[in-house]
C-alpha cells in the first residue's frame, strides 16, 4: 500500500516511478538485462479476478514488488524516521524494528555467477 505522503513511492529506491521498473535493480559493468519484475500474465490474471482495471493491477503489482525489494538497511532507516516522526524515543523504537525485522522478507544482496555456481556445486 503505498505510503499517503509519497504517492506511488517514486523517491523508493528500485522503482523509478514507472511501474514496470519497479525493484530493478541495475549492478554497474551487469550488461544482462534485468528479469520482468513480474510476470505479465500475473497482472492479466489479477485484473480478471478482482475486476480492477489492468493500470491499477500493474501499479499495485509494482508497488508490492517495491516494498519486498527493500533491503534491510532501507526498512531500518525508513522505520526509524518514521516511529520518530511519532514522537516514539530511541529506547522504545529499537525494540520495535528488531521484532518487526523478524515478520519481514527482504531483498536479496545482488550475487555474482561465481556466488552462484558456489551455491550449486560448493
Amino acid at each position: 500500500m503505498p505510503d499517503p505522503g509519497n504517492p506511488g513511492n517514486p523517491g523508493q529506491p528500485g522503482n523509478s516511478g514507472e511501474p514496470g521498473n519497479a525493484g530493478r535493480r541495475g549492478s554497474p559493468g551487469n550488461r544482462a538485462e534485468p528479469a520482468d519484475p513480474f510476470p505479465q500474465d500475473l497482472a492479466r490474471y489479477l485484473a480478471a479476478s478482482t475486476g480492477l482495471p489492468q493500470p491499477t493491477v500493474v501499479r499495485i503489482i509494482a508497488d508490492v514488488a517495491t516494498y519486498f525489494n527493500e533491503t534491510i538497511e532501507e526498512f531500518v532507516r525508513r522505520r526509524h524516521t518514521e516511529l520518530q516522526q511519532r514522537q516514539r524515543k530511541n529506547d522504545e523504537i529499537w525494540p520495535l524494528i528488531a521484532a518487526e525485522l523478524g515478520q519481514r522478507r527482504f531483498a536479496a544482496p545482488g550475487l555474482s555467477e561465481r556466488q552462484l555456481r558456489r551455491i550449486v556445486y560448493g
